[in-house]
């Protein structure tokens, strides 16, 4: 379920399954439809999922975005009998309320920025008071990673917020966390928890990490500035206390948690937990699974995880540069004619095919643009002249993901004791 570059890339990679004999993507886009049946979804309605499912005969149903989920889509899937990847709708809560993942984590001991939550206007001023610059103003519900804004500027935060407050949003006002980001991926059932390679994204739309924040402009992986134990680590001290927390409050999670975590001085902190694959990070990520990804979520939907054995990885590294439409993120131009986009490594979100067989934007973010290579700085080029090709009127892509690791400008801060 799905229409991004996300779910374009996960069909490839089930569509690369022996053990796959039919694939279907719902709605998916011009992309998908080259390794996937293509169903008509609205994917807001749960019984209309069913539904399509049941009409298919689906074995397993996986769902990519993060809107069906926190709306109970995967509970209605299994409560119709079909295996499915994805949490229920009270699991889902560590993406759609920051304020109930902040719950989570306290209670499992896990470290994140400390926050307030503010929903009348007349407490913003005294709460803002309580933070220093750089300050960070989040919308305490699902804002398809563009509800966030860091500012030195106080006026700047209050703005965002006050904006967050008059559309009826809580705000989450939060401590500023030092050190470079990163994105874990983990297969969870229940307390088993796999995690994926580590992989780092951006998020502003410009060069040099400039402009506002973007539902993702890129991302590479592995980080070849962090020791090869990360994941582990992170797992032990973030993401299995976070699984058994889920469980014993009834909520146990069944698909993929990702940890959105900050390598601070003071040492790993969370910014943020969601409930599925992020993109662009997944297209990264899977362009060096070797580990068939059927059998993966399979095994997590039908809660036999634990018995699989460990994950094969290709060796190098793969990055991801997004094109995006022209005006994003603010509102997009859409209906431009896309010319070079069923090139090796070029993943498709928002796009459609005309009547007249012309592919044709239709989202902000348009395509994902993959590259591999024995190291960064190869899968770098890879990237870059994969998107070479890539026509579309007025578009715009960062030039520098992966850059500063490239150069090794990148590093985790010395921890304090």
């Amino acid at each position: 379920m799905g229409s991004g570059a996300r779910e374009h890339a996960i069909a490839v990679s089930l569509a690369q399954d022996p053990e796959v004999t039919a694939l279907a993507c719902a709605p998916g886009n011009a992309g998908t439809a080259a390794v996937a049946e293509q169903l008509g979804l609205d994917v807001t309605d749960n019984d209309a999922v069913v539904s399509v499912a049941q009409a298919w005969q689906a074995d397993l149903v996986v769902v990519g975005p993060e809107v069906p989920l926190v709306n109970g889509a995967a509970d209605a899937v299994r409560a119709a009998g079909i295996p499915c990847f994805g949490p229920g709708r009270e699991a889902a809560r560590i993406e759609g309320s920051k304020a109930f993942a902040k719950s989570v984590m306290s209670s499992a001991g896990v470290p994140t920025a400390s926050s307030v939550v503010v929903d009348n206007p007349a407490h913003l001023d005294t709460a803002l008071g309580v933070f220093t610059p750089p300050y960070v103003v989040k919308d305490d519900g699902l804002a398809a990673g563009k509800g966030v804004v860091v500012s030195g500027d106080v006026e700047i935060a209050r703005a965002h917020a006050l904006g967050l407050l008059d559309a009826g949003h809580p705000a989450l006002l939060e401590s500023f966390l030092d050190g470079p980001e990163a994105s874990l991926f983990c297969l969870v059932d229940g307390s088993t928890v796999v995690p994926l390679l580590p992989a780092q994204d951006f998020k502003r739309v410009g060069d040099g990490d400039c402009g506002p924040n973007t539902g993702g402009m890129g991302a590479y992986c592995p980080l070849p500035w962090a020791g090869e134990g990360l994941a582990d680590e992170l797992v032990e001290r973030i993401v299995r206390p976070v699984a058994v927390e889920l469980e014993n409050r009834g909520a146990p999670f069944s698909g993929l948690l990702y940890a959105g975590l900050a390598l601070t001085s003071q040492g790993p902190a969370v910014i943020e937990f969601n409930c599925r694959f992020g993109d662009p990070e997944t297209q990264a990520v899977l362009a060096l699974l070797r580990t068939p990804l059927a059998r993966l979520m399979h095994a997590t939907a039908t809660g036999t995880l634990a018995e699989q054995p460990p994950l094969e990885w290709a060796d190098g590294a793969a990055v991801t540069v997004v094109v995006a439409a022209d005006g994003y993120p603010g509102t997009p131009r859409l209906g431009d004619v896309i010319t070079g986009a069923d090139g090796e490594g070029v993943l498709h979100a928002g796009t459609r095919r005309r009547e007249d067989g012309a592919v044709v934007s239709s989202g902000g973010r348009v395509l994902s643009v993959v590259g591999t290579g024995a190291d960064l700085k190869a899968a770098r080029a890879e990237a870059y002249a994969r998107l070479e090709p890539v026509h579309l009127a007025g578009s715009h892509h960062r030039t520098d993901i992966g850059l500063r690791a490239e150069n090794g400008e990148v590093s985790i801060p010395v921890v304090r004791a």
